[in-house]
């Protein structure tokens, strides 16, 4: 019978707390479950075997209630024959069989609570059984949209260190142009200034020659008239 102590354990357990300590919930009540379904075949073998012996025991005591009506009869029987020496034969067999009467009802009593109580544990461990496996339907459903909140969750994350990276790379963005544009200004003030008096020079410098042939060309033919 010890494994209706360990049923009694079983069922009067907390099974979420038990889940709390675990580390991986759904393994362990898929666990849970075939221990459970592992007893109930145990159980309906030992339930099985102790409503046999109820039979058994009811049996014997019918068959022992039978045997006294019968050397009662017997007795009845003989006396009506004048034979009371018979009678007194099936009298004395016949307190035998109700000495033997008193334990057989006291074992079919035994076997027939034993029996009750066992289908009460068997109905029992179904109720619950079945009780747990819808709840195991559930457990199992939350457990699955909280693996997928955390994948959400670690998605998140790396969206937002992938915010951050791009936020750092426009702060480094923002370094190298003012670098660009502090590396233009410094060029630009390295330049010697402009002059524009040379330029006004030059320009009269390059018409010089031109000058000098346009005069030379123009004496030229005042000298053929």
């Amino acid at each position: 019978m010890s494994i209706l102590t360990r049923f009694k354990d079983i069922m009067a357990s907390n099974i979420n707390a038990l889940l709390d300590k675990a580390e991986n919930p759904e393994k362990m009540i898929d666990q849970y479950m075939r221990n459970l379904n592992s007893d109930l075949g145990k159980v309906k073998a030992e339930t099985a075997s102790v409503m046999a012996e109820e039979q058994r025991s009811k049996r014997a005591l019918n068959e022992c209630v039978s045997e006294i009506e019968k050397m009662q009869n017997y007795a009845i029987k003989a006396l009506e024959s004048e034979n009371e020496e018979d009678a007194r034969k099936f009298l004395e067999k016949k307190t035998t069989l109700v000495g033997k009467e008193s334990e057989l009802q006291q074992a079919y009593s035994l076997a027939a609570s034993n029996a009750v109580r066992m289908r009460e544990m068997h109905d029992k461990l179904v109720s619950d059984i079945g009780e747990l496996e819808a709840r195991r339907t559930i457990i199992k459903g939350k457990m699955a949209v909280a693996k997928t909140q955390e994948r959400l969750n670690k998605m998140g994350s790396s969206i937002s260190g992938a915010n951050q990276s791009v936020s750092a790379f426009g702060r480094m963005e923002e370094k190298v142009n003012k670098a660009l544009d502090e590396a233009n200004a410094m060029a630009e003030l390295n330049t010697n200034p402009k002059d524009d008096i040379k330029d006004l020079m030059t320009k009269y410098d390059s018409n010089t020659g031109v000058d000098d042939e346009l005069a030379a060309l123009k004496a030229k033919l005042n000298n053929k008239e």
